[in-house]
């Protein structure tokens, strides 16, 4: 990279990023968090808990196969 592309890649990462003296927040986020507390929990579908109980069985039936899946963890 020659000069005038270090001055251009420097000027576009300025405009890009904030500097820590400008980020303030143009609004308070209590609002919106007591929001999203008041919200109801994300619930669990009937299939994953399928899933679940058939890899717990499988684990129970072949023992074996868990080092294995741990291994490619």
């Amino acid at each position: 990279m020659n000069d005038q592309e270090l001055e251009e890649f420097r000027k576009k990462l300025r405009e890009a990023v904030p500097s820590p003296h400008q980020a303030e927040l143009p609004h308070d986020l209590w609002p919106k968090m007591l929001a999203r507390m008041a919200e109801p929990r994300l619930r669990v579908a009937w299939y994953d808990w399928l899933l679940l109980g058939a890899s717990g069985l499988a684990a129970c039936l072949f023992p074996s196969m868990i080092p294995a899946l741990l291994y490619h963890l």
